[in-house]
């Protein structure tokens, strides 16, 4: 098979991007025959289709979804060794991915991720959103972002950095203390329902600070455990315990009277806001610019 041109790869990639060979020309500055032309030499030497035709659409084929998933390989590796030699002033390209908690996600990495957007046009984004904890490596994530128990790691692969911490506060709903009182100290929590956030046998541990200023292990009893955020809030929310809720989690609906906050004036530990990343000596740019600007908007926390 002769050697295939790489441009007529960036072409195909680009017109099934636009989602039409008008659209992919017009953006590698090229007619739309010229684009069409580039994709059927493709597949000549392919030997195998990869776009469905109609008057109206394209749709890529199992061999054409596979080749572009390919496709985006070597661009990544184009970029990291792009990266490897244009070192802090490389310019972000490619399709960053992360894995992201489902609400933190959300309600607080959307909104940057259309700010990096804005600022990087060569740049796209995949996230996942869940609470279970991904393996970055195998996954082929960029970085995680992890939370409070989560956000540990033993993975001599990665390396962790915390950008910022939220406050935690006890929260349970008005049903749930009509019905078994409310606590007034952190040993009354032995006598309630609490729900543990828990994922891959990692249980959340609730510690508050001490009259004495250490840090005291809350007791309680824990019937019911939960592997995300938002279902310990709706658990919440039904009246089936007392859950540790970060701010940005409870705040709506502390606000309109669905939970009320428990032992105000006691401080509770900090969660831990954690990026998790392929332990490598040079980050890639399109990484390296969205950690910046995580750390800038959500502010460091040492």
């Amino acid at each position: 098979m002769p050697r295939t041109n790489l441009n007529d790869i960036l072409i195909f990639m680009t017109v099934v991007d636009a989602g039409s060979f008008v659209a992919g020309g017009q953006a590698m500055g090229l007619s739309r025959s010229a684009a069409g032309k580039a994709v059927i030499r493709l597949e000549e030497r392919l030997g195998a289709r990869l776009l469905n035709r109609t008057t109206r659409t394209l749709s890529l084929t199992d061999e054409g979804r596979l080749f572009y998933e390919r496709g985006l390989e070597i661009l990544a590796s184009v970029d990291e060794a792009e990266a490897s030699v244009a070192g802090r002033s490389g310019t972000p390209r490619g399709v960053l991915r992360l894995a992201v908690p489902g609400a933190f996600g959300r309600l607080v990495v959307l909104p940057l991720i259309e700010k990096y957007l804005r600022a990087w046009p060569g740049i796209q984004v995949e996230v996942s959103f869940t609470d279970h904890l991904a393996d970055i490596v195998e996954e082929g994530f960029d970085l995680a972002i992890r939370i409070g128990a989560s956000a540990s790691t033993s993975d001599t692969r990665l390396a962790a950095r915390v950008i910022a911490a939220c406050k935690a506060r006890l929260c349970a709903s008005p049903a749930y203390l009509a019905e078994r009182g409310e606590p007034r100290y952190i040993e009354d929590l032995a006598a309630h329902d609490c729900l543990f956030f828990t994922s891959r046998n990692q249980r959340q541990g609730w510690r508050f600070r001490g009259e004495g200023g250490g840090w005291v292990k809350a007791p309680g009893r824990s019937r019911l455990r939960l592997d995300s955020g938002e279902a310990l809030r709706d658990a919440a929310l039904t009246g089936l315990g007392i859950a540790l809720l970060p701010d940005f989690l409870a705040a709506a609906d502390l606000a309109a009277g669905h939970l009320r906050q428990l032992l105000p004036d006691v401080e509770a530990d900090e969660a831990k806001i954690v990026i998790l990343y392929s332990d490598k000596r040079l980050l890639e740019p399109r990484v390296r610019r969205f950690i910046e600007l995580m750390v800038e908007e959500l502010g460091h926390h040492g």
